[in-house]
């Protein structure tokens, strides 16, 4: 992986394709570059292999149909954010997918690459068409025509990419589609379940910590549409799993993402559950996502963190009457107004200025009780 993307950035490569023989066949991987660390990337995954005879280029020319669906790949594979290049691509795969449907590509590969070649018809239309309910129905006949092929899959992860991508269809299903959204949300966590069974946490850690952190969301968007808190708890535990697979060090960014998620997370369990301990988790996360935010580098970024700081110690605080953590509340509060007032952000340091105003009334509230407690212990004997 390291590799891969040292030559992507390197080469400003959009994709890299990686072959590797095995006995009579050759097989081809595709990488991206940041390839797990992509809320909204491609459906493609470093383990999806495709594969062909290894005489499939003995003629000096690749045949039309693999050409189809290697192009087809590619195109999938390849994510650039910005709205013309993901319009264009939308196009060059309708007419890829035009092409790849007057061919027989089973013919021209042969059966025993059957659910390699469902698995990739899967991934194109599935780019094409994710966002499109009609299509939801004939996208995952592809990938469970692959999965009824499965005793000639080769090696075990690839059935787990299958399942990986029935999880990614049934996830666009569960926020595209009209009716029926929360039988979705449960097919692809099952999916996703399934998925994860094939890539060990210490074999495959990146692909087991990239479906955890779509777990988390999923069971997250899951307790927005029903208030189950149990869906809150378990997209909390998936975050924190997959916390613990892209590390500070070696995913600094995407590190730094995830802290921000259990923050926010931790926040509205802790308000929900009225515990002072899982506020005080919140504020650990948010303050680690500032060792990578910092007020040097992105000071209006880093002042939304003290402000959600803020905004959690405030809880904290009147959740268990701790005028400490009012107190911390007020300190971030300030922080953060003094940054958006520099930067004439009106309506941030209006917030701040409201936070500002009700945790001085919380702090006053609490001041009677503690002088007539401090009184009462004065006066007796």
């Amino acid at each position: 992986i390291d590799r891969g993307q040292n030559l992507l950035e390197k080469t400003g490569a959009d994709v890299l394709i990686w072959g590797c023989r095995e006995e009579n066949r050759l097989r081809l991987n595709f990488q991206t570059p940041r390839q797990y660390e992509k809320e909204d990337g491609s459906f493609v995954c470093l383990l999806d292999s495709m594969y062909l005879p290894a005489d499939a280029l003995a003629g000096g020319e690749f045949p039309q149909p693999l050409l189809d669906l290697l192009t087809g790949t590619v195109v999938s594979a390849a994510d650039r954010p910005d709205k013309e290049c993901r319009i264009y691509k939308k196009y060059l795969l309708k007419k890829i997918i035009a092409r790849i449907s007057k061919i027989d590509s089973a013919k021209s590969l042969g059966l025993e690459y059957m659910p390699y070649i469902m698995n990739q018809l899967g991934l194109i239309y599935m780019t094409a068409a994710a966002d499109d309910e009609n299509d939801f129905k004939i996208i995952a006949n592809l990938f469970e025509t692959a999965l009824k092929y499965q005793k000639q899959i080769f090696e075990p992860t690839h059935l787990g990419c299958i399942y990986l991508h029935l999880g990614q269809l049934n996830d666009c299903a569960s926020v595209y589609a009209d009716k029926h959204s929360d039988v979705y949300f449960r097919a692809a966590i099952a999916d996703y379940r399934q998925a994860q069974k094939y890539f060990g946490k210490y074999t495959y850690p990146y692909d087991h910590g990239h479906i955890c952190y779509k777990l988390s969301g999923l069971y997250y968007n899951y307790w927005k549409r029903t208030e189950d808190l149990q869906a809150l708890r378990d997209s909390v535990s998936q975050l924190r799993e997959c916390e613990r697979i892209f590390t500070q060090a070696q995913f600094p960014g995407f590190w730094g993402h995830i802290e921000g998620s259990l923050g926010y997370l931790l926040h509205n369990l802790g308000h929900r559950t009225r515990s002072p301990d899982i506020c005080r988790l919140a504020v650990a996360a948010y303050r680690n996502q500032q060792k990578i935010v910092t007020e040097n580098r992105q000071p209006l970024y880093w002042a939304r963190i003290q402000q959600k700081i803020a905004e959690t110690y405030y809880l904290e605080g009147k959740i268990s009457a701790n005028r400490e953590a009012l107190e911390e509340a007020l300190a971030c509060y300030h922080d953060a107004l003094y940054i958006f007032e520099t930067a004439k952000r009106a309506q941030a340091a209006e917030e701040a200025r409201t936070g500002i105003a009700k945790t001085r009334q919380m702090l006053a509230e609490l001041a009677p009780d503690a002088e007539e407690e401090e009184t009462e212990d004065f006066t007796q004997p």
